[in-house]
């Protein structure tokens, strides 16, 4: 589970130096006072982190804080109108401290605060909250997945999680009664988008109590956990699900297949929505933190299809095929570029990431402390699911960061794009910068845990290429699936401004993906509903990874022998997620130093 995007950074001008030295006495004050200020900096940063993991009691499970365990987000209009003013509060309190005097990286937090709060307050007059569902990340699939990323080790995780569903049948009250606000200002998800919750609902509706997602924490306790607390805690547990749950769940179902889905919009792109062309420009701006303008992002994305399309080519003359076209089909229909199994699935992306984790001390000088583990997609969401996804650990390592790994329908999936995935999501992708960026015990912990899709999804991008550089897919299919994966992020900046600001259908889309790429038909379409049900996310990646690639080749220029990549990476991830533009000064100022 995301947390809403609350997080953008702003760049520091450093503050000019004096030649001349300071007064002896007089500069006690001053020193006093700078401290002053730097602590009340420091602890309005604790005060809003404290009010957002109050705000968002799911978010601090995740980063393993127990505090709110037997809680969820309070999703009325009035909690939002709540928040939305507590937000003023802040941008006024956090602007009137002056950081003249402070170390870069703390004038940066201020900055970075107030540039996060003016964007989540401007953005909100769209009123996203108003269409709490979509396949992706509805609340209805959220709640089951948070289930796994819980502690269970003692008698009191149990009860909180048990008074937790014992409130599901709330939770979905204030989701149903945001959608139907929605109805009434036109704010309403594509009806082909809607049809798929149907069915997700459903399947956690229904099924014996004890084999529900909801359940699982019961098939194995703790030692801590005494027999009798067991007992009770088995009955209790199993009975909210029968009671609470799944006539939660029944009941929206019933009230998105009758009336929800009926009124879900025949047009799939954000231009049909109220300001929807202001809405999709403001969606570019926060996903790629840049002012590249939906048209711009378009072209980009043809020159890089181009770009790729002869590379791949080439890959196929090495192995015999002079036509391109006859190549691609070749790959499409060539069984062996297949996977034969759930099993061989999860064995590939093993197999990639321990070959990885060998050379990672090539290329970084910080490496992060904890590993991670591959798991396979939920089955409940395994249908609507992309290939893989990193889901972060906490802090503390008590859960490890963990790639979740889409192993359905097997047979229809080509492994070739299983290698750099692996890279992708992994190692040195997500979880080495996301790993690191939680042990930079110099950040206040909005940093640490907070994140850009640009950076994160550019840099994830960026390195899949470093498997080449190290000597990795020596299969030269998994090479081609390398850029087919490069591919993948390239349509998307065609096909996300396609749809949403040039009126695409959804049949464009595909036809897109066909003729520019063997991506398998699975793939293929929950891609395409991907874009459809979360405007402009797909545009941070190869916006991001077209940057770093960018910042890469100046620092090479201008510090010839001088360059070394591991200093290089250690730059770009020693700040944690950075907005594109700040990334850019970091290593200006990273090359001028060297």
């Amino acid at each position: 589970m995301q947390r809403f995007v609350r997080l953008c950074l702003v760049c520091v001008v450093p503050v000019a130096c004096s030649s001349k030295p300071p007064p002896a006495r007089p500069a006690a004050q001053p020193a006093a006072a700078l401290e002053a200020r730097r602590h009340q900096l420091t602890a309005l940063l604790d005060e809003e982190w404290q009010f957002n993991l109050r705000s968002s009691p799911e978010f601090a499970s995740i980063l393993g804080d127990r505090r709110y365990n037997d809680r969820w987000t309070d999703a009325t209009e009035a909690a939002v109108a709540a928040r939305l003013a507590t937000y003023r509060e802040f941008v006024t309190r956090f602007e009137a401290i002056d950081t003249t005097g402070f170390p870069d990286q703390e004038a940066l937090n201020q900055q970075l605060m107030v540039r996060n709060l003016r964007e989540q307050l401007a953005n909100a007059r769209f009123e996203d909250w108003l269409m709490p569902i979509n396949q992706f990340g509805g609340v209805h699939i959220r709640l089951a997945q948070l289930v796994k990323l819980l502690p269970f080790a003692t008698t009191k995780d149990y009860d909180d999680y048990l008074a937790r569903l014992r409130k599901v049948p709330t939770v979905f009250d204030q989701v149903t009664a945001l959608m139907k606000a929605g109805l009434a200002k036109r704010l309403v998800p594509p009806r082909i988008l809607l049809e798929q919750c149907v069915g997700q609902s459903e399947t956690l509706a229904g099924g014996k109590p004890e084999d529900s997602p909801f359940a699982q924490p019961l098939k194995k306790f703790p030692a801590a956990v005494a027999q009798a607390d067991q007992d009770r805690l088995r009955a209790a547990i199993v009975a909210a699900v029968r009671d609470q749950v799944q006539p939660a769940y029944r009941a929206l179902t019933a009230f998105l297949r009758d009336d929800y889905v009926p009124r879900g919009r025949s047009e799939i792109g954000m231009w049909a929505l109220p300001d929807g062309e202001a809405r999709y420009a403001a969606r570019i701006k926060q996903t790629t933190t840049t002012e590249l303008t939906a048209e711009e992002i378009h072209e980009i994305g043809l020159r890089e299809v181009t770009r790729i399309e002869r590379e791949q080519a080439a890959i196929g003359k090495k192995l015999g095929f002079d036509d391109f076209a006859a190549f691609k089909q070749h790959v499409r229909t060539n069984q062996k570029l297949y996977a034969t199994s759930r099993d061989d699935i999860l064995a590939r992306y093993r197999t990639y990431t321990d070959q990885m984790y060998s050379k990672i001390p090539e290329l970084f000088g910080r490496l992060p402390k904890g590993r991670m583990t591959i798991e396979p997609v939920e089955a409940f969401r395994e249908k609507e699911a992309s290939g893989a996804q990193y889901a972060q650990g906490t802090q503390d390592g008590a859960r490890p960061g963990m790639v979740q790994v889409n192993t359905s329908d097997p047979t229809r999936r080509l492994t070739i794009d299983m290698e750099s995935t692996a890279y992708h999501e992994g190692v040195p992708g997500h979880h080495m910068q996301i790993a690191i960026q939680q042990e930079l015990g110099e950040l206040p912990p909005f940093r640490q845990n907070g994140g850009y899709i640009a950076f994160q999804e550019g840099w994830a991008l960026y390195s899949e290429r470093l498997g080449k550089e190290v000597g990795f897919y020596q299969d030269p299919y998994n090479d081609y699936g390398r850029l087919q994966d490069e591919m993948l992020r390239a349509i998307r900046l065609v096909v996300d401004t396609g749809l949403h600001a040039k009126h695409w259908t959804r049949d464009q889309v595909v036809q897109f993906f066909h003729d520019h790429s063997t991506i398998d038909e699975p793939n293929v379409q929950s891609e395409t509903n991907r874009y459809i049900a979360i405007p402009g996310q797909a545009l941070g990646y190869k916006i991001g990874q077209l940057t770093i690639s960018r910042l890469r080749d100046k620092a090479q220029s201008a510090l010839g022998k001088r360059f070394d990549i591991r200093a290089f990476h250690d730059e770009v991830l020693g700040a944690g997620a950075l907005p594109l533009d700040v990334l850019e000064r970091r290593i200006d100022a990273w090359i001028a130093a060297r």
